[in-house]
């Protein structure tokens, strides 16, 4: 088989109108805010699809994704006929509230279906494209419609358990894409794209944590991955649960306009008992993805053109001793994840 792993696909969107209450996620709103939800139908290819799912909060974008999970058509790919403010075509950006729709306005969509997911994805990658959250951090964190956002998610998205939570463990999530893989480059089987030292790695840290596999594409291909990559039922460790892009939000950025993050508030908001800011680590190559959980997350080394890098590799074993060093403390406020390398190197000459 001539393996080739697709790009990361946008993430997925599947909630309802937000109507959690404060507990829920263990975060405070405004008692007078409220958001009416937004329905339509888009007619594509001969059918219609109905969406009832949205809010006048979310964005063109949050629509696209959702359209994306019944057409298959990428947002990218997508043009949506009629869809204007002021006279012009809506960004991706402007809020379904400022369209001003009808209930079930039949919006027409043209746009082609991705008929090879398995392709090569292109140039332009996420990687290069990231950019520095401590620039936009601070606008976006805190922001009510974010959280409010992370509350939907915590009362719609269905999580799969593989294998409970274990009482006092901290909790690991880590991305796939160039964190776990070269999922870019291709090759005979996955094997060859896999990170140096994975096994090792998970086995190490599962006797410290629950860990959680959290990609920004679809759990069909999740699967695929951590089966190719012999993660799903390796015996030295267990996977606690994998999240797929429908469990991300898209939030408004001042510099960088629209972009899509993982929010750890998901998590805690569903395992509250188990898993908090104290105890939470989370491994990511796209920087971006930290927005709303910024001392949670560490930027890991991407691992790319695994053919030429393989044998000189060892960002997972390192990180593997870090977080070893890091789980006999009483929880990670302090800690300042940029300078891993530089807490590690410390403590092993102490």
């Amino acid at each position: 088989m001539f393996y080739c792993d697709e790009a990361p696909d946008p993430f997925v969107l599947c909630t309802e109108q937000w109507k959690s209450s404060v507990a829920d996620v263990g975060v405070t709103f405004p008692s007078s805010s409220t958001s009416m939800s937004v329905s339509v139908i888009i007619k594509w290819g001969g059918q219609e699809y109905s969406i009832s799912t949205l809010s006048e909060e979310d964005t063109v974008l949050d629509l696209k994704q959702s359209i994306k999970s019944l057409t298959g058509v990428l947002p990218e790919r997508q043009k949506l006929l009629g869809l204007k403010v002021k006279g012009k075509p809506a960004d991706d950006e402007v809020k379904l509230g400022d369209l001003k729709l009808k209930p079930n306005t039949k919006i027409m969509m043209m746009g082609t279906r991705e008929e090879n997911v398995l392709a090569p994805p292109p140039e332009n990658d996420d990687v290069v494209n990231d950019f520095d959250i401590e620039e936009e951090v601070t606008e976006v964190e805190n922001r009510e419609e974010n959280l409010a956002k992370i509350a939907r998610r915590v009362k719609d998205y269905k999580v799969d358990e593989l294998n409970p939570p274990r009482p006092g463990k901290r909790l690991l999530v880590l991305d796939i894409d160039y964190t776990l893989f070269d999922h870019k480059s291709c090759a005979e089987t996955g094997q060859e794209l896999m990170r140096p030292y994975l096994h090792e790695f998970l086995t190490s840290a599962y006797e410290d944590y629950d860990i959680v596999i959290w990609s920004a594409t679809s759990m069909k291909w999740i699967d695929a991955k951590m089966k190719e990559l012999g993660v799903t039922d390796n015996p030295n460790y267990k996977i606690t649960f994998m999240l797929d892009s429908a469990a991300m939000i898209t939030v408004h950025t001042p510099k960088r306009g629209v972009v899509e993050v993982k929010p750890l508030g998901v998590i805690w908001g569903k395992y509250s008992e188990f898993y908090d800011r104290k105890n939470t680590v989370m491994f990511d190559d796209i920087g971006r993805n930290f927005l709303m959980n910024p001392q949670n997350g560490l930027k890991i080394r991407p691992f790319m053109k695994a053919h030429l890098n393989r044998e000189k590799d060892k960002e997972l074993y390192k990180l593997s001793l870090y977080l070893k060093e890091i789980a006999k403390l009483e929880d990670f406020l302090g800690l300042n994840h940029k300078h891993w390398e530089r807490f590690l190197s410390k403590r092993q000459n102490q």
